[in-house]
């Protein structure tokens, strides 16, 4: 090898040695108030945050910095660290940017390639540390996300696929690798402009409710025209309380339809970009990952997980996680300062949260089941990095506590460069984890380790 491959190789041992002292000193305890913003320096499976509105600093309190990662290819030592008792390994490589994923009944892995207007299949059987076929689903889609299999159980009927700019669905059926037919529109419209472009997808328990979520066009609504009351009032009538107008139409909002794509309502608002939806499988409660706006400092305004109740309205753009005043709307609805539904987990700023998973499988340990998973595809708005992790977002009987833990770690090599971006997250048929990352076109398997005797650890 190289002297100057060998040298590279050693400089990120040193790195990751560093920054594994510094995370050691974390462990074990939950960090709040400011120690909990930090930055990937700290970052390490078992550490644990609560981030509450009470300590976020004023606006402005840091300059907002430009701060983009330069993605670098992964050095033969980087690999993924992962909580005491648990492996990981890579399941596949060499994908086109894949992002959101969903695990059919039969253990298939669909993910969505979102740029190349992909869905592809990796087959693995159960226990597989890599995939055994992949395949092309189906190509020639307008920025495929969200995938949904309906009705759930078994045997579904549809794969469901949000795009930027509408749902469609294929038909289905256990094993299928290639779609058996042309995609059928179900929502043949939904607002496709500038911004924030995925869109997620998920059914309600029942099976009666199809939700979409939809993210907003600008950062904060920037330029935004004034109306009157009346007109506001005329406006919230059809588009929930809060909703944004003009150009922010039906954005920054979460819709809710019938499986057919029918009875279209506005189900909650305010959510800047709800990027990852899932429905808590004991609860039935509808949750969102959030994107939080940007040019406020480095530690403003957290991202955040929550439940998304129906009616509610979380701020955007005029305030954020509750009544703090955004800086370019200040005074412009105080009619709304008493009526913001408050996030119920705080995340570092800008670590951009994306999909959103809950654990239902039976190998981790029982404390994990119910808990969420949350890819955090790393921050550019921000000095010092933050994100490029999988968080676990612990729960209580389906409520969140309002913690969160490293649970995916190092993929950040330096103040500079990463090799990874989480985007996806799914719970593999036999009970593991799997994570896709963007940079690098990975998907990777977190298992819990077994002992000799087949036990688990």
């Amino acid at each position: 090898m190289p002297v100057r491959a060998l040298i590279v190789i050693a400089l990120f041992a040193v790195m990751f040695a560093f920054a594994g002292v510094r995370a050691q000193e974390t462990e074990g305890r939950v960090l709040a108030g400011a120690a909990a913003f930090g930055d990937w320096h700290a970052d390490a499976p078992g550490v644990w945050r609560r981030i509450t509105p009470a300590d976020l600093p004023p606006p402005g309190a840091t300059p907002s910095s430009s701060n983009f990662a330069r993605v670098a290819a992964p050095p033969a030592t980087a690999v993924p660290q992962v909580p005491p008792g648990f492996k990981i390994g890579l399941l596949a490589s060499g994908l086109s940017g894949p992002r959101a994923m969903r695990v059919a009944p039969n253990g298939d892995v669909f993910v969505a390639e979102t740029r190349a207007g992909r869905i592809r299949v990796l087959r693995a059987p159960d226990g597989a540390d890599k995939a055994s076929e992949t395949a092309v689903f189906a190509a020639g889609l307008g920025g495929p996300f969200g995938l949904a299999f309906y009705p759930a159980g078994p045997d579904p009927q549809w794969l469901y696929v949000a795009m930027t700019g509408s749902v469609v669905r294929f038909p289905y059926r256990s094993g299928d690798l290639k779609a058996r037919g042309e995609p059928q529109p179900v929502v043949a419209h939904l607002p496709d402009g500038p911004g924030h472009s995925t869109r997620d997808i998920a059914f309600s328990s029942d099976g009666t409710r199809m939700f979409v979520s939809v993210g907003s066009a600008s950062n904060a609504a920037e330029g935004l025209p004034r109306r009157d009351a009346t007109a506001i009032t005329r406006f919230e009538a059809e588009h929930g309380l809060g909703a944004s107008w003009g150009y922010e139409t039906d954005r920054a909002l979460v819709l809710a339809f019938d499986p057919q794509g029918g009875g279209r309502k506005t189900f909650a608002t305010g959510l800047r970009n709800c990027v990852g939806l899932a429905v808590h499988p004991q609860t039935g409660d509808l949750w969102c990952s959030v994107n939080e706006r940007d040019g406020l400092g480095d530690d403003l305004v957290p991202d955040y997980v929550t439940r998304v109740r129906e009616g509610a309205f979380y701020g955007w753009p005029w305030y954020y996680l509750g009544a703090h005043d955004d800086p370019g709307h200040r005074g412009e609805r105080p009619d709304l300062k008493d009526k913001i539904t408050v996030p119920d987990v705080l995340i570092q700023a800008h670590s951009a949260s994306l999909q959103l998973a809950f654990y239902t499988g039976s190998q981790f340990p029982a404390e994990y089941r119910g808990d969420a998973f949350a890819a955090e595809h790393g921050s550019w708005n921000r000095a010092k990095r933050t994100g490029y992790k999988v968080i676990r977002v612990k729960t209580k009987d389906g409520v969140p506590t309002g913690e969160y833990e490293d649970f995916v770690t190092g993929f950040v090599l330096s103040d500079n460069a990463v090799w990874g971006r989480p985007v996806g997250v799914a719970v593999a048929r036999d009970g593991s984890l799997l994570v896709s990352e963007d940079a690098n076109g990975t998907v990777w398997i977190v298992r819990y380790q077994m002992t000799d005797d087949g036990g688990q650890k």
